[in-house]
């Protein structure tokens, strides 16, 4: 059994991969982790009564990617479950991820990028060494952030060969920051956009992993413009339902993580767009454009 972790798995999008996972493979196994206990088990009880062969093939975990009590314990019991099957991690999604223009930078990134990270550093060692895969859901702001950023500040972010400590730097730098979007944009940021920045910085974090380990496959993807709890205040501000935006449904938004789980992505450390396909870390690549080339 090909054991899968999905961090966020109780809604959304997070929830339409969980689904999709065991619809087309059957031997898969998925730890459904949510941050609130009570809320994983009724999505999972939900997908059981739809499909009850499921019930076999998925557990729930409680996990909260911002804190590092929360996931070290989801890991001990995922590294439990490993040892007592024989069967190591085939992948981690991570997909929990906020957003909104309320929330503080800090918080935004405690989940989309601090996150992000916890979960891979707390997994890597239970990853099959030879087949194991990181999906990390990031999203379209962070190119279009990079793209609002300075040449300076688009090579730090677009660098192959970028470090975490680097990046750790770069994050406090950015906390530190006093005086709102004039002091972003002083210091070649664009406007600042928690999330935009967050998801970019996501991206760069993949490009790091990827480089620290080879023998994994590891990628990012944006699952597109789906209609979830996140964006629901966008579409109510807007007055036009999510069809008129031009939103698609969170099973479209699974679309990309599944090919990043399942399919032969080239290379490593690389970002993907809703389509599947090769897209830039420093500007947007609409669905369906031509994939991305380093030498275009």
């Amino acid at each position: 059994m090909r054991r899968i972790l999905v961090t966020g798995g109780n809604k959304g999008i997070g929830l339409a991969i969980v689904g999709a996972v065991l619809d087309e493979h059957d031997d898969t196994f998925v730890f459904l982790g949510s941050r609130d206990l009570g809320r994983g088990r009724a999505a999972r009880d939900r997908l059981v009564r739809a499909h009850p062969s499921w019930a076999d093939r998925s557990e729930v975990i409680e996990l909260d990617v911002s804190s590092d009590a929360s996931v070290h314990q989801a890991a001990r019991w995922i590294r439990e479950r490993s040892r007592n099957e024989g069967t190591p991690l085939y992948a981690v999604v991570n997909n929990a991820g906020v957003g909104g223009a309320s929330l503080p930078l800090a918080s935004v990134l405690e989940v989309n990028t601090f996150g992000v990270r916890r979960v891979c550093e707390a997994t890597l060692p239970l990853l099959d060494p030879e087949r194991g895969r990181i999906v990390n859901i990031t999203s379209a702001a962070g190119p279009s952030f990079v793209a609002s950023c300075s040449p300076e500040r688009q090579r730090f972010l677009t660098d192959p060969g970028i470090e975490w400590s680097s990046l750790a730097a770069f994050l406090a730098e950015c906390l530190a920051m006093s005086g709102g979007k004039p002091a972003f944009e002083a210091a070649g940021l664009g406007d600042g956009n928690a999330y935009g920045l967050s998801k970019a910085c996501a991206n760069a974090y993949t490009l790091c992993l990827a480089r620290q380990h080879p023998g994994l496959r590891v990628n990012a993807c944006t699952p597109g413009f789906i209609e979830t709890d996140m964006t629901r205040a966008y579409v109510e501000s807007q007055g036009k339902t999510p069809a008129e935006l031009g939103m698609k449904t969170p099973s479209d938004g699974a679309r990309a993580a599944m090919f990043l789980l399942f399919g032969e992505p080239e290379g490593n450390g690389r970002y993907y767009g809703s389509d599947g396909l090769r897209s830039p870390l420093d500007r947007y690549r609409s669905p369906g454009s031509p994939p991305y080339r380093d030498d275009a």
